[in-house]
């Protein structure tokens, strides 16, 4: 496999929620991006620059007007990654652009449906045992094996 370099800009999001009559921000990272740039680390890291320095995340942008530029302190941390600070009147938000290669992909697989007789053996009998957790050194498949069966 051809080494595919990848700009990830990841945004922090925030969602408003009320609990026992208070207001809570939450934040949570959210990946928003994932430009593939192509075969060198030095083309990724460049576009990474330039999308450290020029993009603009949806929180200000929706409340933008035209020719609105926020404030913006772009920061490159030891690991190459940039971590920047935006503000707009009385917003801010933090954006974070990584630089990354894939190393794998797969696609989604579903199993396939369940048929009348399964579903009622399921119902009677209780749900199938689920598969065990990945554990580091466990062999070449990456799963401990059940006791119990």
């Amino acid at each position: 496999m051809t080494a595919q370099w990848y700009v990830l800009i990841e945004e922090d999001t925030r969602e408003s929620r009320s609990a026992d009559g208070n207001d809570l921000k939450l934040h949570r990272w959210t990946l928003v991006a994932s430009h593939p740039v192509g075969a060198t680390e030095a083309q990724a890291r460049a576009v990474a620059e330039e999308a450290a320095l020029r993009h603009t995340p949806a929180l200000l942008a929706r409340h933008a007007r035209p020719g609105d530029t926020p404030a913006r302190s772009a920061y490159l941390t030891n690991d190459g990654s940039w971590l920047v600070h935006l503000r707009q009147r009385h917003r801010a938000c933090h954006v974070r652009v990584t630089v990354a290669r894939l190393v794998h992909e797969s696609q989604e697989r579903e199993a396939p449906p369940k048929k009348f007789r399964e579903r009622l053996r399921h119902a009677l009998d209780g749900p199938d045992p689920v598969e065990p957790p990945w554990v580091p050194g466990a062999g070449k498949s990456g799963f401990v094996e059940d006791p119990r069966t």
